[in-house]
């Protein structure tokens, strides 16, 4: 009942200081302001992409904040799904929400409550984003031989590498459809067939799928036919998700002995529990080799979770 009538009164405080500002004339000031904001967003995104194109063009890249930002958007699919999202708006909702959120939980729980609901929303933005970039990672692992299969039965040159890839593209998942629609314009739009692959190669995670947009780039100023490169790049995605293959059997093994540890532990500490006749959180929390314990399975765990990542990145 108690936090009902705390509810209903921000709700009446929200309403007053509306009708203030709009009397005020505050609230036109305030539009106009965010107008400008929004021009200022647009406006430092597109120079921010510019300079990336330059920067590509150049075979070099700032490994910035906003570029890091940047391509976890582009890989997690995010900005495929929303053509109108950037760094800056990524950064300012993140800004608003996490605001609101730190004033609505310190209004009703405290400030430490209010700072661990940010922290949460922030964690879990980022198992979202890293769950997204795993699939679309998936996707292109899968769909990376059809087109190396596709680009074999064509005799493919310079001139042609962009209709061809518009041609496969429609036989092919997201997100490897749109970067090879999004290259094919591009080559006819600018002419640059050399800059459109270049920058199909940074749209996509995939490694194996980088390699092939730059060789063939690279092969567009030494030779005309790319027969050979799409023969050896067959090759090596092979071997790739060979090894791939067999280093999730390796983390599958690691993760069943990673239980058989867990559990393991557990019986041995509730033993030890019984026969000294303290609980088991407490045998953890409050004594020495608990706590010495603890440490070890959560660096043992921790190092677990760090291969694991390197592994599926």
């Amino acid at each position: 009942m108690k936090t009902i009538v705390y509810l209903i009164l921000f709700l009446l405080l929200c309403c007053g200081f509306s009708l203030l500002f709009q009397q005020a004339g505050i609230l036109r000031q305030l539009t106009e302001l965010v107008q400008r904001t929004a021009a200022d967003l647009n406006a430092a995104s597109r120079q921010r992409t510019l300079e990336g194109r330059k920067q590509l063009l150049k075979l070099q890249q700032k490994h910035s904040v906003l570029f890091s930002l940047e391509r976890q958007l582009q890989y997690s699919g995010l900005k495929l799904r929303f053509p109108g999202l950037t760094v800056e708006w990524w950064i300012a909702g993140n800004a608003v929400l996490g605001a609101g959120i730190f004033l609505v939980v310190l209004l009703f729980l405290g400030l430490w409550p209010a700072a661990g609901a940010v922290l949460f929303l922030a964690s879990a933005e980022g198992l979202v984003l890293r769950i997204l970039r795993s699939r679309n990672l998936r996707r292109v692992n899968g769909s990376l031989m059809k087109l190396l299969d596709f680009l074999g039965n064509y005799s493919v040159t310079a001139a042609e590498a962009a209709s061809v890839f518009g041609q496969v593209s429609r036989y092919m998942d997201e997100p490897l459809c749109s970067a090879l629609d999004a290259c094919c314009s591009e080559a006819r739009t600018t002419g640059d067939v050399g800059l459109a692959l270049l920058s199909m190669a940074e749209k996509i995670e995939h490694p194996k799928f980088k390699e092939l947009a730059r060789n063939m780039e690279i092969s567009i100023r030494h030779c005309a036919d790319f027969s050979a490169l799409v023969k050896s790049s067959r090759r090596s995605l092979r071997e790739y998700l060979r090894i791939s293959q067999e280093r999730r059997g390796i983390l599958r093994e690691a993760l069943v002995n990673m239980a058989l540890l867990l559990g393991m532990s557990a019986a041995v500490l509730a033993a030890v529990g019984s026969l000294t006749g303290i609980s088991l959180g407490d045998l953890l929390t409050k004594t020495l080799p608990g706590k010495i314990g603890i440490a070890v399975l959560a660096g043992i765990f921790g190092m677990f979770a760090g291969q694991l990542y390197r592994a599926q990145s």
